[in-house]
């Protein structure tokens, strides 16, 4: 397939990246969080829960990465869900509610789903004859 290698690097590097993300909404008050700018901090279900689905995330990226055949919906959700977080950001961000640093730091999120759409897109034809399975 065109492009695995760079691919399956974007999937490890989303490992990492979703797992201290997971880290900085469960512990908004640590070092770390300060340091980011989180906000003051919520309620502990919705910073545990929101904290769960980001490292289930990475759980997937890990998961992905290690297959022989690359999973094209299970790809399509990660690279749906990291463009809607960085879409999210930006959108508080323009609303005042974030700072623009947190932009920055979720533009990570926009180009690894660039990666990944950009991978689905140019192996369309593989999937259509049967070869990715």
């Amino acid at each position: 397939m065109k492009g695995d290698k760079l691919l399956r690097s974007a999937l490890w590097i989303s490992v990492p990246y979703n797992l201290f993300g997971a880290y900085l909404f469960a512990f908004p008050d640590s070092a770390a969080g300060r340091l980011a700018q989180m906000p003051a901090p919520a309620p502990p279900a919705y910073r545990f829960l929101t904290a769960l689905f980001v490292a289930l995330f990475g759980g997937m990226y890990a998961y992905l990465a290690r297959q022989a055949a690359i999973d094209r919906p299970m790809l399509a959700f990660g690279a749906i869900g990291k463009a809607s977080a960085f879409a999210t950001i930006l959108a508080l961000c323009l609303a005042g509610a974030v700072p623009w640093s947190d932009v920055v730091t979720a533009s990570g999120d926009l180009a690894l789903a660039a990666v990944f759409a950009t991978w689905l897109l140019r192996n369309q034809g593989a999937f259509r004859s049967g070869a990715c399975t």
